[in-house]
């Protein structure tokens, strides 16, 4: 069940100082510390919940955001422009994943073993994402959706940077494609630490062999030894590839065909040519994504674990080391 901001506004701190939020006339939070004392703006019912001075978002950018509550602004666009996304939609792309219906299957399990109405901290991918439909579709679980883009349907803007969520206070947190979007990584790994509740579950997924997208917030891609290392502090349950080398390649050959103009227009007219005509070789993830040279050239690598108090060392994570440069 997707949950709007009014029923978890128990849990909601501030993002620079983690202080409580009090509510004041003209639909603004100020934090409570006399000692920070900053404030946020509330848009649509939607609270901003980012500290300006740590992050590239600004709360003058949320001034147009879409009204109405965040569970209804999911509609498609209408008119050519929205039938043409309709269409384009339904082109087969290089977006095979092996592991979310798996992975969302095993923390729903665990997460309704373990209490009755588990809150699950969606982290910037929305609940649109692959696999999602295991946590969509139970009603007991309670799913937050957090991103900073004006234009998303999050109950909450904010910045995964700066969580705006007291300590220990959810019971699993989901970043699908997000982390090679944020500055700072390492940072929203241990915001992701600092949330969850005791052997709290995380789930992410995140790019390997992928090429730049989503223009300027492109910052980093994670080997598999790379993105354990990342999530050094959470005990692992699983990790692997969520795609494979086939289509690592669908990727390049879309941007190879799109290198050769200067012209955006034509560039996304060749990099469609490229979507439809890369389609194939997808298709051989599907033989065996985890085997030893398909983890070492894997488009995308995905990490589920529980929060833990003790950190794997880089030796450990060394001997691990599952490639085929053994």
């Amino acid at each position: 069940m997707l949950e709007t901001a009014d029923t978890f506004r128990a849990i909601l701190c501030c993002p620079a100082c983690k202080g409580e939020l009090m509510a004041e006339d003209g639909g603004v939070l100020r934090c409570g510390d006399v000692r920070c004392g900053k404030s946020f703006p509330v848009v649509a019912g939607r609270p901003v919940l980012i500290d300006e001075a740590r992050s590239v978002f600004h709360h003058r950018d949320y001034q147009s955001a879409r009204q109405g509550p965040a569970s209804e602004i999911t509609k498609p666009a209408e008119g050519t422009d929205g039938k043409a996304r309709v269409w384009l939609s339904r082109i087969p792309s290089p977006s095979v994943n092996l592991s979310a219906v798996r992975c969302f299957g095993i923390m729903k399990r665990l997460l309704l073993e373990r209490t009755a109405a588990p809150v699950v901290l969606l982290v910037g991918g929305g609940i649109r994402g692959k696999g999602m439909s295991a946590l969509t579709g139970e009603p007991a679980i309670r799913l937050i959706n957090v991103d900073p883009s004006p234009n998303s349907t999050a109950s909450v803007f904010c910045d995964a940077h700066d969580l705006p969520f007291k300590d220990g206070s959810v019971d699993a947190v989901v970043a699908q494609a997000v982390l090679e979007h944020v500055a700072d990584p390492w940072r929203c790994a241990e915001e992701i630490h600092r949330v969850l509740k005791p052997n709290g579950i995380v789930y992410a997924e995140t790019p390997f062999m992928q090429q730049v997208h989503l223009c300027g917030f492109d910052f980093t891609r994670f080997s598999h030894m790379g993105h354990q290392r990342l999530f050094r502090r959470f005990a692992q349950i699983e990790s692997g590839a969520v795609a494979g080398p086939g289509t690592a390649l669908s990727w390049a050959w879309r941007y190879f065909l799109a290198s050769w103009t200067r012209s955006p227009r034509l560039a996304k007219a060749l990099a469609l040519l490229g979507r439809i005509t890369a389609f194939f070789f997808e298709l051989t993830d599907h033989l065996d994504s985890q085997r030893p040279g398909a983890l070492d050239g894997a488009s995308c690598i995905f990490f589920l674990g529980t929060r833990s108090e003790t950190v794997i060392s880089d030796g450990a994570l060394i001997a691990a080391y599952r490639g085929i440069q053994r």
